[in-house]
């Protein structure tokens, strides 16, 4: 909702999501931000696996990777190769609205 409100279309594929899914969505020539959130620590090994994918995907240079969630931190995004990330909802609206100003 937060990041809705900049103006972006956001697809919410869900949760426990394979990582073939984000592969697929970052497929489709529209996307221009895919966001990963974690909201337990076990589950940042999976984001980190999700994150490292996109990383290879043949479209990254078109789409930034936005990471954010209660565990997470600036050093986490930052060891595992996200472009943005936010603290809060509130921080993921603005840093979308940042990105879509570019």
């Amino acid at each position: 909702m937060m990041i809705e409100s900049t103006g972006y279309e956001v697809v919410d594929l869900g949760i426990d999501v394979p990582v073939e899914t984000f592969l697929e969505a970052a497929n489709d020539p529209e996307i221009t931000v895919v966001g990963v959130s974690a909201l337990l620590t076990t589950t940042m090994p999976a984001m980190q696996e999700t994150v490292a994918a996109l990383n290879k995907h043949p479209r990254r240079g078109e789409f930034k990777i936005m990471v954010g969630g209660a565990p997470i931190t600036q050093a986490f995004a930052n060891e595992i190769g996200a472009d943005v990330y936010t603290e809060d909802a509130a921080s993921a609206g603005q840093a979308a609205k940042a990105l879509a100003a570019k």
